[in-house]
């Protein structure tokens, strides 16, 4: 026989209400509970993945998941007799936490963390309730520093795809709609791959090549660093060098102090601490060849029905279908990311890509040739 419900915390629902409960309140008991385990599995899988700092938290998230599940058992008075599944969206979290980077998993459960089911649950300890909005602070924390190490491969391939699939789209459309040969429409979509592609990644080139330009003219330079032995200690200049790189007048002095005993002491003198930016900006030629190469992922997607021989209408449905599915795909993996609902940032990307279609398309009808 199931024992008793002990009373619950103080902040919590009051013994007489949990005496109260009906049937249908105790299957939501139940639900919760098996959502509260999966969670806290998605949560102690991905801090196998990890290490130092980030792995304690993600274990942290996990006992605070282990609490909220232990109080769900207290007031069903022990394991129910018939377990629920948990909810779709964590059954979703836990297939993908063992099967992609945790990049993904951590942004939808930031989403998920971002619907808190406690907030007009009266069986809830407001404790509980207050746990869910931090913890979806805490798991943004955690995503975002992986949308930080991702943001320039990211950026890259999103654009530089997006830009393919759209304007190789309007140009094929706007071309075919002109009543030209099927060969002029795809020897244009072939041209307008190229073309892009190649504008792309000369243009990603020179935009990193001159970046690391302007650090190198920026970057402190070691042109005075075999003079600082012969500085005074007391009365130096090399204080005003601090000070013109954005350092007070006292740290600027302290940090020449310093600089000028290494020196004599034969050591290289300590330079500012900071992020290598040249790592952070990356190099030309992988830029270049990165944005060339996603230009032309997207770029070839409308092509490819006048690649396979289709012609006239069957090749345009052909062509917006295959690129809507694209710009879904795209849309909804730059709302994943970035925390964002995907359906919304699919269907934005949709339209963007369809609009711009559309109007190159009308063109085309309005200064359209006959061809014998």
């Amino acid at each position: 026989m199931r024992a008793p419900a002990p009373s619950p915390s103080p902040s919590g629902p009051d013994t007489g209400a949990v005496a109260a409960a009906t049937p249908a309140d105790r299957r939501r008991w139940a639900r919760y509970l098996a959502d509260e385990r999966a969670e806290a599995a998605v949560y102690r899988r991905l801090a196998r993945s990890k290490t130092g700092e980030e792995r304690a938290i993600l274990e942290e998230l996990a006992a605070a998941e282990g609490r909220h599940e232990r109080h769900w058992l207290r007031l069903l008075g022990g394991e129910p007799a018939r377990m629920p599944r948990a909810g779709l969206r964590t059954r979703l979290l836990g297939w993908m936490a063992g099967r992609f980077g945790h990049i993904f998993v951590l942004a939808l459960a930031q989403a998920a963390e971002a619907r808190s089911p406690y907030d007009g649950e009266r069986f809830a300890t407001t404790a509980m309730a207050a746990d869910e909005k931090i913890h979806h602070e805490v798991v943004r924390g955690l995503a975002a520093r992986g949308r930080r190490r991702l943001s320039g491969t990211f950026r890259a391939a999103v654009f530089g795809a997006n830009d393919g699939l759209v304007s190789n789209l309007a140009l094929v459309l706007g071309i075919g709609a002109t009543g030209v040969a099927p060969q002029v429409v795809l020897f244009s979509g072939i041209a307008g791959l190229l073309a892009g592609a190649l504008s792309m990644g000369a243009g990603e080139f020179v935009s990193v090549r001159s970046q690391r330009e302007l650090l190198d003219a920026t970057d402190p330079g070691t042109f005075g660093d075999a003079a600082l032995p012969d500085l005074d200690i007391d009365s130096n200049e090399l204080a005003l060098v601090y000070r013109a790189r954005g350092m007070s007048h006292e740290e600027a002095v302290a940090r020449a102090r310093k600089a000028i005993a290494e020196a004599h002491a034969g050591r290289v003198p300590v330079r500012a601490a900071g992020h290598d930016a040249h790592e952070i900006v990356g190099g030309a030629w992988h830029a270049a060849a990165s944005s060339f190469l996603f230009f032309a992922s997207g770029a070839i997607i409308p092509v490819l029905p006048w690649l396979f021989g289709l012609t006239g209408a069957t090749a345009v449905i052909v062509s917006l279908v295959l690129v809507g599915l694209a710009l879904l795909g795209t849309g909804s993996t730059v709302g994943l990311l970035s925390g964002a609902p995907p359906l919304k940032r699919a269907l934005r990307q949709l339209a963007i890509g369809y609009g711009a279609a559309a109007v190159t398309y009308a063109l085309g009808l309005l200064f359209g040739v006959s061809v014998a």
